[in-house]
């Protein structure tokens, strides 16, 4: 006996493609995945080098809050963090300019104002 053949012709095509999966889509499919993967790893990669990169500028400006403050490692991270959430300075950048006021440079502006405030709470 025959079977009748469905009327709905999507059922159909949804369950052709699950029964009978086209070997290159799934293969476009995981080269994709694949593709997707490379890209997030090559951005992991180079965040962890950007931060080795500034890694020493930081700990350095650390040391020099911590004998100036004095304070803790961990404190001279949040006053760290503190002033360049509040000079809207990248991290890194606040730790350079802390380390060429060795060298006579000014501290800028709004990052003296915000180490100001920091260091007061404390």
């Amino acid at each position: 006996m025959a079977t009748s053949p469905d009327p709905d012709p999507v059922h159909n095509l949804v369950l052709n493609q699950q029964q009978n999966p086209d070997p290159q889509s799934a293969e476009e499919e995981d080269c994709a995945d694949e593709a997707a993967e490379i890209r997030a790893l090559r951005t992991e990669v180079n965040d962890l080098h950007r931060a080795m990169e500034s890694h020493p500028a930081i700990d350095q400006a650390r040391g020099m809050l911590m004998t100036l403050g004095p304070c803790t490692a961990e404190e001279a991270w949040d006053v760290l963090v503190e002033v360049s959430q509040h000079s809207n300075t990248k991290l890194r950048a606040v730790a350079e300019e802390l380390i060429a006021t060795t060298e006579g440079e000014p501290l800028p502006g709004e990052i003296r104002a915000a180490l100001s405030k920091a260091l007061e709470k404390r």
